[in-house]
């Protein structure tokens, strides 16, 4: 059977469209009683991966069955899959209502939801095929068990492990092999190799006034006694104060400052003890202007609790992690420190996962929860409920 497929990796919301646009409109898969029974069965198994079985109409597919209008039954079941399958795909809360979440939206291939459909109706293996496209990642996985091993009096748990199920539909099915791994909520990094955490450092992220974003980037080099360019808001709230009333204190604290026609104010700071990068930054461009770098203030990292920064991630063992990232030894990279010159050190392209999780597994796979530092579970969690999500 062929029919006219949408264009390949679109978003959620075009994928409906392409199907609902009468151009769209082409034969359906003819779903026997057999099948359409399946799908009421994986229907109802959706609750183990967080979702709601009510937003999937099984009760319409029935009544079709029951009346044997295989047309209606064709309309019902292929709606009621290609939801399913988007939702357990790349999530169903709108890529709108995703706070703070600026990674792109899970890639949706409605050819690929239909070829999944056409696998299902003909082999009957209805439930297997939608499986197959929630993630596999072992955090999902653990937390499918966790969710499966919590009793309903425990509401509050069972919707946190849900709405963490569905920021993991949000992100990429395959993460690279090696990447970085910032949780905000668990204050750690990981630097991840062979697909497993291999190094967790601590971090301080972004205080809920000044929250870090939820991206992906790409570093490239480590860079060693970084100079840092003072962002305009810090300026305002506090450094150009500092310029202004104590210039002489500014200069020895590191500030070099030039004013432009209108007057205005930009500051960088000179690398060296004090610099607020400390000694390492990645390079890592991102339209949000957050950085992994190190810090002078180290006493904080002993803190449980350490939402302290305007926005970027500071990383305990900065130097370390240089050294991993791009295989000197750590003597070489205290060399360059100790030089007090500027010195950027190129690595191999490394994705940088900067994500929001406050459920998470550790290496046995048992589930912890942690503080939601920026209150965003439950907008998520809203529109999990919602009917149109």
């Amino acid at each position: 059977m062929t029919r006219k497929r949408g264009s390949a990796r679109i978003g959620l919301a075009a994928a409906l469209a392409v199907w609902a646009a009468p151009a769209a409109a082409a034969p359906l898969p003819q779903w026997d009683a057999a099948a359409a029974r399946a799908l009421v069965g994986a229907i109802a198994a959706a609750g183990a991966d967080g979702l709601d079985p009510a937003h999937y109409d099984a009760a319409r597919i029935e009544a079709a069955i029951a009346a044997g209008d295989p047309a209606a039954l064709a309309r019902t079941a292929t709606d009621a899959f290609r939801r399913l399958a988007l939702d357990l795909s790349g999530g169903r809360v709108a890529a709108a209502r995703r706070a703070g979440w600026h990674i792109p939206e899970a890639a949706t291939d409605p050819a690929m939801i239909d070829a999944a459909l056409d696998q299902a109706v003909a082999t009957g293996r209805v439930g297997d095929t939608l499986a197959a496209l929630a993630p596999r990642h072992p955090q999902y996985r653990a937390l499918r068990a966790a969710l499966a091993a919590t009793p309903a009096a425990a509401a509050a748990r069972r919707e946190t492990i849900r709405v963490n199920m569905e920021r993991w539909r949000w992100l990429p099915r395959t993460l690279e092999a090696r990447h970085l791994f910032v949780n905000i909520p668990g204050y750690t990094l990981d630097l991840v190799e062979g697909g497993r955490p291999a190094v967790r450092h601590r971090v301080i992220v972004g205080k809920a006034g000044t929250p870090t974003a939820r991206f992906r980037t790409v570093a490239t080099a480590a860079i060693i006694n970084p100079w840092w360019n003072v962002p305009a808001s810090i300026v305002a709230e506090s450094v150009g104060a500092l310029v202004r009333g104590r210039p002489a204190v500014a200069a020895a604290r590191g500030y070099r400052w030039t004013r432009d026609g209108a007057g205005h104010l930009s500051v960088r700071q000179a690398p060296g003890p004090g610099n607020a990068l400390g000694r390492m930054k990645l390079d890592m461009p991102n339209p949000f202007s957050i950085f992994i770098h190190d810090t002078p203030a180290k006493a904080l990292f002993a803190r449980n609790a350490r939402a302290f920064s305007h926005g970027c991630v500071r990383v305990d063992g900065a130097l370390e992690l240089a050294a991993a990232l791009t295989g000197r030894s750590r003597a070489d990279i205290d060399a360059v420190v100790a030089s007090g010159e500027t010195e950027r050190i190129a690595f191999p392209p490394l994705p940088v996962y900067v994500v929001y999780l406050t459920a998470v597994a550790d290496a046995d796979g048992a589930v912890a929860v942690l503080p939601d530092i920026y209150g965003e579970d439950e907008a998520v969690a809203a529109a999990l409920a919602d009917q149109v999500g």
